[in-house]
């Protein structure tokens, strides 16, 4: 595995050089960062809502049956971390945040960031432009399984054109 790992993303070669921010190291594995304790959810329409309020039109609300309904889609993107890690070829299945706006009240127009609120407190500010590149998106699947819960199962943020810290769970 290892030896395929390697011929695949041989740092040496340019095209993996170019991919991997200066003072970033390759890695294979998915590390897992938290704030808190990673929550447990035993029934997620019970317990679990998307809520979006602030400079919007009016606030709104999805529980997961109808966050899940919305149209989806299916990426590959690398992904860097502030503490230094860079995996490639990461693969996320979710609803891009561009698409996500076009199912809640308008924004206003002077909304420029995005506050993402998870648990425990944590909260993660995002230029709205950000999120509206092509590769930001509210992300459910990871390499084609459901997300674990130190990945932010069952929803977080990915905005790729940050490092991952912006990527809130």
């Amino acid at each position: 595995m290892f030896n395929a790992f390697k011929k695949k993303y041989d740092k040496a070669t340019p095209e993996v050089q170019d991919r991997i921010p200066p003072g970033q190291y390759l890695t294979e594995k998915f590390p897992v960062l938290h704030y808190g304790e990673v929550p447990a959810y035993t029934s997620l329409e019970q317990t679990w809502d998307l809520r979006v309020w602030g400079e919007v039109a009016e606030p709104a609300r999805f529980s997961f049956a109808e966050f899940r309904a919305l149209p989806t889609t299916t990426f590959t993107t690398d992904i860097h971390c502030v503490t230094r890690w860079s995996k490639l070829d990461t693969t996320w299945t979710g609803v891009r945040f561009s698409e996500f706006l076009t199912h809640i009240p308008a924004l206003n127009p002077a909304a420029q960031f995005i506050v993402f609120h998870c648990e425990h407190g944590f909260t993660a500010n995002v230029p709205l432009e950000l999120m509206l590149d092509s590769e930001a998106m509210l992300a459910y699947q990871y390499e084609g399984q459901e997300l674990t819960p130190d990945h932010g199962f069952p929803l977080r943020a990915l905005v790729p054109k940050k490092y991952f810290w912006k990527s809130a769970k």
